[in-house]
C-alpha cells in the first residue's frame, strides 16, 4: 500500500544565452493530486500550470521512482505480467498510461 506523498523534480539547461529552468512539483491530498509544471526560460516570467486528478484516475499510479523499481524488480525476476498498463504522469504533467 505505498503510495507518492510529495515529488519534486528539477531540471536546468545551461544554454548561452537563455537558461531553461524546468520543474514539476507533484503534492498528494484529500482527493488526489496536483501537478505543478513551472517553466522559465531566461529573464522571462516562469509560466506554470497546473493539474489536479481525482482518486479513481490516480488508482494505481506508478510516479518515475516506482516505476524504475517496479521494472527492476520483474527484470531481476524475468517476468513481465502479460497486459501489464498502469496510469503514469507523462513529462507535461498529463496523466498517461505505460505499458
Amino acid at each position: 500500500q505505498l503510495e507518492t506523498l510529495e515529488q519534486e523534480e528539477q531540471e536546468c539547461l545551461e544554454l548561452t544565452p537563455h537558461p531553461t529552468a524546468k520543474s514539476t512539483h507533484m503534492v498528494s491530498h484529500q482527493h488526489g493530486m496536483t501537478v505543478t509544471k513551472t517553466l522559465q526560460e531566461g529573464e522571462a516570467e516562469p509560466q506554470c500550470q497546473s493539474f489536479s486528478y481525482c482518486q479513481d484516475e490516480l488508482r494505481g499510479l506508478l510516479l518515475e521512482g516506482a516505476s524504475l523499481l517496479l521494472l527492476r524488480v520483474l527484470a531481476r525476476r524475468h517476468t513481465v505480467p502479460p497486459g501489464l498498463i498502469f496510469p503514469a504522469i507523462d513529462t507535461e504533467g498529463h496523466l498517461c498510461t505505460s505499458s
